[in-house]
Order: C-alpha cells, then structure tokens, then sequence
C-alpha cells in the first residue's frame, strides 16, 4: 500500500526514475510554503559526475509517483523536458519569495499554481 504520509528526510536523497526505469537523479530538498501549508516543489539533482556541474531543478510534488509496492520514486517526463525545466545552480538558490518562479515550474510541467502568496 502506498504511504499517504512520509517524512522529509524520507525523500531526501532518494533516487529518481523514469518510467524507462533510468535513475534521472535525487531528491535534495522540500521547499516549503508556510503561508499555504504546502510544499511549493521539490528540488532534484541532475546531471554532473560526483556532485561537481549538478544542475538543480524545481518540481511540483504532483509529478512524482510514488509507489505502492516498494520505495521507488518516478517521474512521467522525458529526459528533453527535463533538460529544459526551471533549474538553478546550487550555490545560487531562487529567492524564498519568488511567486514568479513557483508559477514557471509549474506551468513547465502543466500543472496549475496553487500558490497565492508566500511570506515576504
């Protein structure tokens, strides 16, 4: 049975697959927004050898599946649309307050902004 709830440091660091069963890379963080009571994305690793040119990205929760039978993590987005997605590098993190940001992950993967507003 899939789990309805976990904990953060649960997903942190798990791998991620595609629906080819490649590994496209890692969980690294839930960035959280306070003023809604929900995790505004996801952030995942990809790219890079060895931690050195990882590239960052930013993903709604709902496009990951979680599954119901073991603890793989999966995404139903191509390689391409990944390469193109919202990304950041790791030492330069989108501002906390960037609305705009939210709202471009979230049109990239086609799913509607549930934000409103975020604390300033």
């Amino acid at each position: 049975m899939k789990p309805q709830i976990l904990s953060s440091s649960t997903l942190t660091g798990q791998n991620v697959y595609n629906l080819k069963d490649e590994n496209i890379g890692n969980i690294k963080d839930l960035m959280i927004d306070l003023d809604n009571a929900e995790i505004a994305y996801v952030v995942i690793s990809f790219g890079g050898f060895m931690g050195i040119g990882d590239k960052l990205f930013a993903m709604p929760l709902k496009a990951f599946q979680f599954s119901d039978h073991d603890e793989t993590i999966r995404l139903d987005i191509s390689k391409e649309k990944l390469e193109n997605a919202p990304s950041f590098d790791k030492d330069n993190w989108p501002k906390t307050d960037d609305n705009e940001f939210v709202h471009s992950v979230n049109s990239h993967y086609g799913y509607e902004s549930q934000r409103h507003s975020m604390a300033k």
